[in-house]
């Protein structure tokens, strides 16, 4: 059997030893594991597995500035999303939705993200059933190393929106070190532990890239051309990670001229937004690679937690202070400051979607077979609305879903949307939700 039959046989990794014991380094897919067209596995002739995400931020967006600017098959979007055009072909906006209380309190920032999420409006703040992500992962992740990856960019590990059952949420993984270590590298301890004293010049030297160096070689002999450029630049782009999550490792150099502000106070941990944005591009690289790789095919990841942390750097008030706080500008209609963060979070989604995009497979890329729920916890946060809920989604699910269209659910539950995705997953779900946000109507219009 041929070098290449057996990678195909086997969607194999490269092994080897670094401090007595095994690692692994996961491969993407490359051509010789695909048919002709890049759309199906050479070995069993089955396609490529699709993926689900979900993608959260705090505090909605403005109504009337998200939307694309018409229904079905858009052109241009709102001025809060402009920033995601260039994918306007493979995103859909879905516009209109609501959540509906049935009498029970609202419970602001909780009420309406868990409504979505699990399609049933909470009576107290306790979330009992599951979320979608495990919904659609016990269809689609009991295969994979993990049935799901939850991530945070604020670096605070409750900001998750993901449940299995009971009234445990998952807890995001707050450190983009960490969740490399976690991947691909099980030997790492994590360097964010309190009983943990980071090695840096380990996490410097001992690169996994130098203890498959032979097999990779080996490897790239047997390849053609596309492939072998493939590889390389995966290779090279996971040293890059590897770099930089060294260098961040490390306690910088002490410099004679710093010193600390006496502001007397404590800013929120991790939510300057530079530090999210940085973190959140850092997540995302890795995530690309977890997910070409098929280490799991659910993922969760928060950009801004649900009463949004988010703050400017040398500032100390924060973005939800501000939808509370700061006046309407009267010519332009809107709150000045909070609609720069509502730019900085779409910034976050257009590096996610890019990132996803930017891994080739075959034909097409990872964003290509992947369903992305991006979603929040309110509408118009200056009033708490449950109405006009900003909803996305991102990406092809391997065919399953049309996009570059514009839904208007004109008042509908929000459950609709959840719905869809579980369908184009291929759950076989006909209904979804209780209460008044129980719905049989997927948006058909959408799905392929």
């Amino acid at each position: 059997m041929s070098a290449i039959n057996r990678l195909a046989n086997r969607r194999n990794v490269l092994k080897g030893m670094m401090g007595g014991a095994a690692i692994t380094v996961g491969l993407p897919f490359l051509d010789c594991f695909l048919n002709e067209n890049g759309t199906a596995l050479a070995a069993t002739g089955k396609e490529l597995p699709s993926v689900f995400g979900t993608w959260f931020w705090g505090l909605g967006m403005n109504p009337g500035r998200w939307e694309p600017d018409v229904t079905g098959k858009y052109t241009k979007l709102g001025p809060e999303t402009e920033v995601l055009m260039p994918y306007k072909d493979k995103l859909n906006f879905y516009s209109g939705t609501r959540v509906f209380l049935d009498g029970r309190p609202l419970v602001t920032h909780f009420t309406g993200n868990f409504s979505v999420l699990t399609g049933t409006t909470p009576r107290i703040q306790r979330v009992t059933i599951p979320t979608i992500d495990a919904i659609i992962g016990d269809h689609i992740g009991t295969k994979t190393r993990f049935r799901s990856l939850e991530m945070t960019a604020t670096g605070n590990p409750v900001h998750s929106y993901s449940t299995r059952a009971g009234t445990v949420i998952n807890p995001a993984e707050p450190s983009p070190a960490a969740l490399y270590a976690r991947v691909f590298g099980p030997e790492f301890k994590d360097p964010n532990a309190d009983d943990f004293t980071p090695d840096p010049m380990v996490l410097a030297r001992q690169s996994m890239l130098s203890v498959v160096k032979d097999q990779r070689q080996d490897l790239m002999r047997t390849l053609g051309a596309s492939d072998r450029a493939r590889l390389d630049e995966y290779f090279t782009s996971l040293r890059q990670i590897e770099n930089q999550l060294a260098i961040e490792s490390q306690k910088p150099a002490p410099l004679e001229a710093c010193s600390v502000p006496g502001n007397g106070e404590d800013a929120p941990l991790g939510t300057e937004i530079e530090s999210v944005e940085n973190n959140h591009a850092l997540f995302a690289k890795i995530l690309a690679h977890t997910l070409a790789c098929g280490q799991t095919r659910v993922f969760n990841m928060t950009f801004a937690d649900a009463t949004s942390s988010l703050r400017h750097a040398g500032s100390q008030m924060v973005h939800h202070a501000y939808t509370h706080e700061e006046s309407v500008d009267p010519e332009l209609g809107i709150q000045k400051t909070v609609t720069s963060f509502i730019y900085s979070i779409m910034g976050g989604l257009k590096t996610m979607v890019e990132t996803l995009d930017s891994i080739r497979e075959g034909d097409g890329t990872l964003l290509d077979r992947t369903l992305m729920l991006a979603t929040t916890d309110t509408g118009y946060a200056r009033v708490h609305s449950l109405e006009n809920f900003p909803m996305i989604t991102a990406g092809g699910a391997n065919g399953r879903i049309k996009t570059g269209i514009h839904v208007a659910a004109n008042g509908d539950p929000a459950t609709r949307v959840g719905l869809t995705c579980q369908q184009v997953m291929g759950l076989p779900v006909g209904t979804w939700g209780t209460d008044s946000m129980e719905t049989s109507k997927p948006f058909t219009e959408v799905i392929a």
